[in-house]
Parts: C-alpha cells; structure tokens; sequence
C-alpha cells in the first residue's frame, strides 16, 4: 500500500480490526518513511451473477433496482430502512451463492416475493400482482387464501 502523504512503497499495519459485521476489516497503517498514519478498509469483491430476461436479453445484476422494487412494494407499510436492507443483502446473497455466472431473472422475483412474505403479508401481495401480472381480483384473492394457508410460495405463472 502506498502512502498518501509521500508515496512512499513501505507501509505497516500496525491495527486491523473487523468492521461491517465482519464483511470489511479497518487497518490502521504507518508509513516507514514519513511516519503518518492512515486507515484502509479492506473488502471482498464479490461478483454478481447476469441475469437472462424473459426474452433472453442479459444484462448486470442491478440493486438499486432490486431496491426500489422492495421498497415500493413496502411503500406506507410499517417496514424500516434497515429491513429493506437486510432483505436485499439475504437476496445478494443467494443469488451469489448459487455459484452461476447467469441466472435466470424470474429467480430473482422469487427471492423478492420469499422476502417479502416474511417481511409483510399486504406488500406481498402488492409485489405478487405485479410480478405474475394478475388480470382480475380472483386471482388476488387466490394468493391470499395460498398465503394464509401457507402455501404462498408457489408459482402460479404458468
């Protein structure tokens, strides 16, 4: 690492620490030439996987989007900022652990729709209309009565 005050090569780390719930770690490092000190955080870059759209176009996995499609579906329902997060880091998370370079994008709306189930039954719904495209209120009452019989996870886009 080289020093940002003199640019020297040789630098020491004299504290690291884990920050981020273990995700990053903190360094606090010396300069042997100049002797400032400084801080870095160190992150593991993790690559997510491309997503094949329904008419077989890929294209960059995109959490912003993932995020806005969360929080409107959450929109004016008792719901933190900090569940939405944690909601997109289960969902990242999956997806990564699938080992896949390419996932089909629908896997996505799953993870989406297994979310928010758990997060609020009404924003479910919400999303589930939207995501499976519902033509008329039977079909939102059929998911209703799958959800309260537990049986929401089902895929009725067939």
């Amino acid at each position: 690492m080289h020093c940002p005050f003199c640019g020297a090569d040789d630098t020491k780390v004299i504290d690291s620490r884990l920050v981020s719930e273990g995700d990053s770690v903190r360094r606090r490092r010396e300069c042997q030439v100049c002797g400032e000190r400084f801080t870095t955080f160190e992150t593991a870059e993790l690559v997510m996987p491309h997503l094949i759209k329904r008419d077989g176009r890929r294209e960059p996995f995109d959490e912003e989007k993932l995020r806005y499609g969360l929080s409107k579906a959450l929109e004016k329902r008792p719901v933190g900022v900090d569940q939405i997060e944690t909601a997109v880091n289960h969902i990242k998370h999956r997806l990564r652990s699938t080992g896949e370079r390419e996932l089909a994008a629908r896997l996505v709306g799953e993870e989406v729709m297994n979310e928010l189930r758990a997060l609020d039954p009404v924003a479910y719904v919400r999303f589930a209309s939207v995501y499976r495209d519902f033509q008329d209120v039977s079909q939102f009452a059929d998911e209703v009565l799958r959800l309260h019989s537990g049986k929401g996870n089902q895929d009725t886009s067939d």
